[in-house]
Protein backbone atom coordinates (compact mmCIF):
# COMPACT_ATOMS: atom_id res chain seq x y z
CA UNK A 1 0.00 0.00 0.00
CA UNK A 2 1.64 3.44 -0.71
CA UNK A 3 0.34 7.05 -1.19
CA UNK A 4 -0.86 7.75 -5.08
CA UNK A 5 -0.32 11.24 -5.76
CA UNK A 6 0.93 14.68 -4.11
CA UNK A 7 3.76 15.64 -2.15
CA UNK A 8 4.20 12.34 -0.67
CA UNK A 9 3.63 10.21 -4.10
CA UNK A 10 5.59 6.73 -3.89
CA UNK A 11 5.61 6.78 -0.06
CA UNK A 12 4.61 3.24 1.54
CA UNK A 13 2.16 3.38 3.74
CA UNK A 14 3.09 0.42 6.90
CA UNK A 15 -0.07 -1.62 7.24
CA UNK A 16 -1.26 -3.79 10.40
CA UNK A 17 0.33 -7.42 11.53
CA UNK A 18 -3.63 -8.74 12.58
CA UNK A 19 -6.71 -9.46 10.23
CA UNK A 20 -8.74 -7.31 12.47
CA UNK A 21 -8.34 -4.38 10.41
CA UNK A 22 -9.40 -3.81 6.49
CA UNK A 23 -6.98 -1.38 5.21
CA UNK A 24 -8.67 0.82 1.92
CA UNK A 25 -6.90 -0.86 -1.14
CA UNK A 26 -4.66 1.59 -3.78
CA UNK A 27 -7.16 0.96 -6.41
CA UNK A 28 -10.39 1.89 -4.41
CA UNK A 29 -8.63 4.80 -3.39
CA UNK A 30 -7.57 5.97 -6.39
CA UNK A 31 -11.23 5.39 -7.78
CA UNK A 32 -12.76 7.31 -4.63
CA UNK A 33 -10.13 10.80 -5.85
CA UNK A 34 -11.20 10.32 -9.44
CA UNK A 35 -14.57 10.70 -8.62
CA UNK A 36 -13.94 13.60 -6.33
CA UNK A 37 -11.62 15.39 -9.00
CA UNK A 38 -13.39 14.77 -11.78
CA UNK A 39 -17.33 14.44 -11.27
CA UNK A 40 -19.75 16.82 -12.40
CA UNK A 41 -21.91 15.90 -8.81
CA UNK A 42 -19.25 16.84 -6.46
CA UNK A 43 -17.84 20.43 -6.08
CA UNK A 44 -15.25 19.70 -3.98
CA UNK A 45 -11.59 21.71 -4.01
CA UNK A 46 -9.07 19.16 -1.93
CA UNK A 47 -6.68 22.37 -1.34
CA UNK A 48 -8.97 23.87 0.81
CA UNK A 49 -10.88 21.22 2.49
CA UNK A 50 -11.50 19.86 6.22
CA UNK A 51 -10.99 16.18 5.78
CA UNK A 52 -12.72 14.02 8.62
CA UNK A 53 -11.27 10.13 8.39
CA UNK A 54 -13.79 8.45 10.45
CA UNK A 55 -12.58 4.68 11.52
CA UNK A 56 -9.36 5.63 9.85
CA UNK A 57 -7.14 2.42 10.83
CA UNK A 58 -3.53 2.87 9.58
CA UNK A 59 -4.89 6.41 7.92
CA UNK A 60 -4.77 5.15 3.94
CA UNK A 61 -7.25 7.87 2.99
CA UNK A 62 -6.12 10.74 5.27
CA UNK A 63 -2.62 10.72 4.18
CA UNK A 64 -3.55 10.60 0.36
CA UNK A 65 -5.90 14.02 1.29
CA UNK A 66 -2.68 15.40 2.91
CA UNK A 67 -0.21 14.57 0.35
CA UNK A 68 -2.72 15.88 -2.17
CA UNK A 69 -2.85 19.30 -0.61
CA UNK A 70 -5.69 19.34 1.98
CA UNK A 71 -6.37 21.68 4.46
CA UNK A 72 -7.07 19.95 7.53
CA UNK A 73 -6.99 16.49 8.34
CA UNK A 74 -9.16 14.65 11.56
CA UNK A 75 -8.21 11.63 12.23
CA UNK A 76 -10.90 9.30 14.20
CA UNK A 77 -9.58 5.45 15.61
CA UNK A 78 -9.63 3.86 18.90
CA UNK A 79 -8.43 0.04 18.04
CA UNK A 80 -5.05 -0.20 20.14
CA UNK A 81 -4.09 -2.44 16.91
CA UNK A 82 -3.40 0.55 14.76
CA UNK A 83 -3.11 3.62 16.46
CA UNK A 84 0.78 3.38 16.77
CA UNK A 85 1.44 2.51 13.05
CA UNK A 86 -1.41 5.36 11.77
CA UNK A 87 0.73 8.02 14.41
CA UNK A 88 4.35 6.41 12.85
CA UNK A 89 2.54 6.75 9.10
CA UNK A 90 2.13 10.59 9.85
CA UNK A 91 5.43 10.56 11.50
CA UNK A 92 7.10 9.61 8.15
CA UNK A 93 5.75 12.75 6.74
CA UNK A 94 7.84 14.91 8.25
CA UNK A 95 7.20 18.63 7.80
CA UNK A 96 3.25 17.98 8.16
CA UNK A 97 1.70 19.50 11.34
CA UNK A 98 -2.27 20.01 9.82
CA UNK A 99 -3.72 17.14 11.39
CA UNK A 100 -4.95 15.76 14.44
CA UNK A 101 -5.72 12.12 15.66
CA UNK A 102 -8.87 11.67 18.16
CA UNK A 103 -8.68 8.46 19.91
CA UNK A 104 -12.28 7.78 20.96
CA UNK A 105 -15.17 5.52 20.00
CA UNK A 106 -17.44 7.01 17.11
CA UNK A 107 -20.50 5.34 18.06
CA UNK A 108 -19.95 7.10 22.11
CA UNK A 109 -23.37 8.77 22.78
CA UNK A 110 -21.37 12.73 22.47
CA UNK A 111 -18.29 12.48 20.31
CA UNK A 112 -20.14 14.30 17.39
CA UNK A 113 -21.01 17.32 19.72
CA UNK A 114 -17.27 17.65 20.53
CA UNK A 115 -16.18 18.27 17.18
CA UNK A 116 -15.19 22.18 16.83
CA UNK A 117 -15.08 22.28 13.13
CA UNK A 118 -17.29 21.34 10.26
CA UNK A 119 -16.25 19.18 7.15
CA UNK A 120 -15.97 19.39 3.43
CA UNK A 121 -15.28 15.66 3.19
CA UNK A 122 -16.19 12.89 5.62
CA UNK A 123 -14.53 9.68 5.22
CA UNK A 124 -16.50 6.97 6.52
CA UNK A 125 -15.07 3.15 6.63
CA UNK A 126 -16.01 1.31 9.35
CA UNK A 127 -15.66 -2.38 9.67
CA UNK A 128 -17.70 -4.18 7.37
CA UNK A 129 -19.53 -6.02 10.01
CA UNK A 130 -20.39 -3.01 11.60
CA UNK A 131 -24.44 -2.09 11.49
CA UNK A 132 -24.25 1.62 12.92
CA UNK A 133 -24.01 3.55 9.70
CA UNK A 134 -27.84 5.08 9.96
CA UNK A 135 -27.15 6.27 13.45
CA UNK A 136 -23.49 7.82 12.70
CA UNK A 137 -25.20 9.69 9.44
CA UNK A 138 -28.15 10.76 12.24
CA UNK A 139 -25.20 12.52 14.51
CA UNK A 140 -23.69 13.70 11.56
CA UNK A 141 -27.23 15.58 10.48
CA UNK A 142 -27.80 16.42 14.13
CA UNK A 143 -24.41 18.24 14.44
CA UNK A 144 -24.20 19.65 11.11
CA UNK A 145 -20.72 19.36 10.58
CA UNK A 146 -20.90 18.70 6.92
CA UNK A 147 -20.33 21.42 5.04
CA UNK A 148 -23.46 22.75 2.48
CA UNK A 149 -21.84 21.28 -0.67
CA UNK A 150 -19.46 18.87 1.27
CA UNK A 151 -19.20 15.35 0.46
CA UNK A 152 -19.93 11.85 2.64
CA UNK A 153 -17.75 8.81 1.15
CA UNK A 154 -18.68 5.46 2.79
CA UNK A 155 -16.55 2.10 2.42
CA UNK A 156 -18.97 -1.12 2.88
CA UNK A 157 -18.68 -4.40 1.59
CA UNK A 158 -20.83 -4.52 -1.88
CA UNK A 159 -23.45 -6.84 -0.13
CA UNK A 160 -24.11 -4.73 2.25
CA UNK A 161 -27.53 -3.16 2.80
CA UNK A 162 -27.47 -0.13 4.48
CA UNK A 163 -30.55 2.01 5.57
CA UNK A 164 -29.35 5.93 4.98
CA UNK A 165 -31.33 8.74 6.82
CA UNK A 166 -33.83 10.30 4.16
CA UNK A 167 -31.89 13.60 4.57
CA UNK A 168 -29.13 12.36 2.63
CA UNK A 169 -29.19 12.32 -0.45
CA UNK A 170 -26.61 9.36 -2.98
CA UNK A 171 -24.94 10.75 -5.51
CA UNK A 172 -22.69 8.05 -6.62
CA UNK A 173 -22.32 4.00 -5.56
CA UNK A 174 -19.29 2.05 -7.03
CA UNK A 175 -18.16 -1.33 -6.33
CA UNK A 176 -14.72 -2.36 -6.53
CA UNK A 177 -14.30 -6.19 -5.79
CA UNK A 178 -15.13 -7.24 -2.61
CA UNK A 179 -15.92 -3.28 -1.80
CA UNK A 180 -18.42 -0.60 -2.74
CA UNK A 181 -18.05 3.29 -2.14
CA UNK A 182 -21.12 5.14 -1.65
CA UNK A 183 -21.16 9.32 -1.79
CA UNK A 184 -23.62 11.01 -0.29
CA UNK A 185 -24.78 15.19 0.03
Amino acid sequence: MRIISGDFKGKKILEPKDISTRPLKDLTKESIFNIINHSNKIKINLKISNVLDLFSGVGSFGLECLSRGAKYVTFVENYHGVLPILKENLLRLKSIENYEIIKRDINADNFFFELHRKFDIIFLDPPYKDKNIKNILKNINDKQILNKNGVIIIHRHKNEKDLLPENFKMIEEKKYGISKIIFLN
